[in-house]
């Protein structure tokens, strides 16, 4: 195909529109969790009722086999209808940050589920009372068999489980401890005015495409008006952060763990050597990195690098990927996955409207995808009509897949996944999506093009992650020592870490550069979730692998993977699918996907340079 030079999208050179303007096939369906907002509200006025029915169970559930189950059902009821309007609520509040209705539905959905979380704090501890052996027959009754898997992983937290007054207690602190996560993005998407770059108004649905434009200034004035502005507030998002942690820590230590990292990874089945061993591999192949930042140098002509040339364009054409065309080259490229699977994925992408992608004034940053049993998978994203933005669906449809899959197959109590597996069904997308891209698209700007979108996608996940997963150890290890976390502290921490993987070839405004930790508003609130991206890309590429030698049994050890839901640990379940990801092999062969590109890029270069030679003689 033939490309035009490379430009800001029209609709990224002006204001985006507010969001009573967007077209409703750029807006997800939201309407099919609730019609109207005043239905949401009968339904939250009702919850309360159903909370008090189930503490009715109390003092009940040894009483037999049936009794529990009629509570495990009701329950699990109930956790349905809280998630339809909690999800409801956020994902309002998600499409305008300056929504105040929507942030007030936020926040009365939080304390919703505090008070769910109050309500059937007795559940754990009398199950935990109970004779072990009698529980463990009983779980092997047709009555119980869909929450087996459930039940017996609460019998494994017996250690760390606490008496129903202190459950309660712990229930109850759901709410206030969830201020902190609430007041950081509240300041980032409420308070910050990031200025104007050439007339456009900068914003985080746009932040990304301007540090990519081909004019080096406006890049420079974009990065630097975005850190400003977060270095304006960064006292009170210090605050918050460091509040943020010292919860954690205090969860952890009530609840008998030696600190906040081993507590976080208990909870999603992960031992402690999988953390560790992905930080290490990483550290050691730090040169990797400072290798592409000299490649990418020398291929802008640029003596050194500063951190607002990351981003940069590499070549001068670069495709115009619609929303529509993206579809397409997606469903085209996961086709390896069968027909059941691109069939259920287009239909999620175009007609069902799962995807709110359009870009309106106010919209925060970020993209996810969220699972409302059993409406269906729904995902936030703003589009900007580049090859990024595809990069970014292919992401968030490989999780909206992975929840459609898990619904299909798997009882709800044990559907839901862990967010380690999340992060392997994601990645996996965006890796097969782009394999068939280069075996398709052969132009030469294409491929250059192709090479910046996956190295964007390493330097997000294989670099900004595993750095913000060493800041968030770091930042618990000292509240654990009892150390102040203070906005300098942390500035200097994460300017640190960054130069460590910036080597000698970036050259940094360390104060601006240390703010990057505020702009990761949510990450940093979700314990330990970061280093999950660089685990899942790692799992993702060996999968991946496995599809060139045998094709079929990829496909059949990589579907099962998908449909398992929680049904295994998600270490066993990749096991199963032909991934250890307690040895450090996944992620050094990622690693070597990583040194492929940047192989090629300098290949690329060379052939540049000749043809420049070439044709100046």
């Amino acid at each position: 195909m033939t490309l035009p030079d490379r430009q800001m999208p029209d609709h990224q050179m002006k204001d985006p529109p507010v969001r009573a303007d967007l077209p409703a096939d750029q807006t997800w369906n939201i309407e099919a969790i609730f019609d109207t907002p005043d239905a949401w509200e009968a339904e939250f006025a009702a919850l309360p009722e159903a909370f008090t029915a189930l503490t009715g169970y109390a003092g009940r559930l040894s009483e037999s086999p049936e009794v529990l189950a009629g509570y495990l059902k009701a329950d699990e009821v109930v956790r349905q209808r809280l998630a339809r309007v909690t999800s409801y609520a956020s994902m309002q509040s998600s499409v305008d940050g300056q929504d105040t209705v929507a942030a007030d539905r936020r926040d009365r959905g939080n304390v919703l589920a505090s008070g769910y979380a109050q309500a059937t704090a007795f559940d754990s501890p009398e199950l935990l009372a109970m004779n072990e052996d009698t529980l463990k027959d009983w779980l092997g009754l047709p009555v119980l068999q869909d929450h087996a898997v459930m039940v017996g992983r609460i019998l494994q937290t017996r250690p760390h489980v606490r008496s129903a007054e202190v459950e309660a207690l712990l229930g109850a602190l759901g709410s206030p401890f969830g201020s902190a996560r609430g007041i950081h993005p509240a300041i980032a998407n409420m308070d910050l005015d990031f200025g104007a770059v050439n007339g456009v108004q900068v914003g985080h649905g746009n932040i990304d495409a301007l540090l990519g434009s081909p004019d080096r200034e406006e890049r420079r004035a974009a990065w630097e008006g975005y850190a400003d502005a977060h270095l304006s507030v960064r006292h009170g998002m210090a605050a918050a952060l460091a509040t943020g942690a010292r919860q954690n820590v205090f969860t952890a230590r009530a609840r008998n763990y030696p600190d906040a990292l081993t507590a976080a990874l208990t909870a999603t089945y992960i031992p402690g050597t999988v953390f560790h061993t992905l930080i290490e591999t990483y550290r050691a192949h730090l040169p990797t990195w400072h290798r592409y930042w000299a490649v990418r140098a020398k291929w802008l002509g640029l003596e050194k690098l500063r951190e607002y040339d990351v981003k940069a364009p590499l070549s001068a054409r670069s495709p115009a990927v619609s929303y529509d065309q993206a579809v397409t080259w997606i469903t085209e490229g996961m086709a390896p996955l069968g027909g059941e699977y691109t069939a259920a994925m287009r239909r999620g992408l175009t007609t069902e409207r799962w995807v709110d992608y359009g870009l309106n004034r106010h919209k925060r940053q970020g993209a996810y995808s969220n699972g409302v049993y059993p409406v269906g998978p729904f995902i936030f994203m703003s589009w900007n009509d580049n090859l990024p933005s595809m990069s970014t669906l292919a992401h968030e449809i490989g999780h909206s897949m992975h929840t459609y899959l898990s619904w299909q197959r798997q009882p709800y109590s044990q559907a839901r996944y862990t967010l380690f597996s999340a992060e392997v069904a994601s990645n996996f997308n965006q890796a097969m999506v782009r394999q068939h891209l280069f075996s398709t698209q052969p132009e030469l700007d294409f491929q250059v093009a192709l090479i910046e979108e996956a190295l964007a996608n390493f330097h997000r996940y294989f670099f900004i992650m595993p750095t913000l997963a060493r800041f968030e150890q770091e930042i618990h290890a000292r509240v654990e020592a009892g150390r102040g976390l203070s906005a300098p502290d942390l500035n200097t921490l994460m300017a640190d870490l960054l130069a460590e993987g910036y080597g000698d070839v970036v050259t940094m405004d360390r104060e601006r550069s240390g703010i990057l930790w505020g702009q990761f508003s949510t990450h940093l609130y979700s314990n330990f979730y970061a280093y999950q991206y660089a685990t899942g890309i790692s799992a993702a590429h060996q999968l991946l692998a496995g599809f060139g030698t045998d094709p079929e049994g990829a496909r059949q050890r990589y579907l099962t993977f998908l449909g398992e839901g929680g049904r295994l640990d998600p270490l066993d379940a990749l096991r199963a699918a032909g991934v250890d990801m307690e040895t450090p092999e996944a992620v050094e062969k990622t690693f070597e996907v990583l040194a492929g590109y940047v192989d090629r890029l300098e290949a690329l270069l060379s052939e540049r340079e000749q043809a420049r030679q070439t044709s100046g003689a």
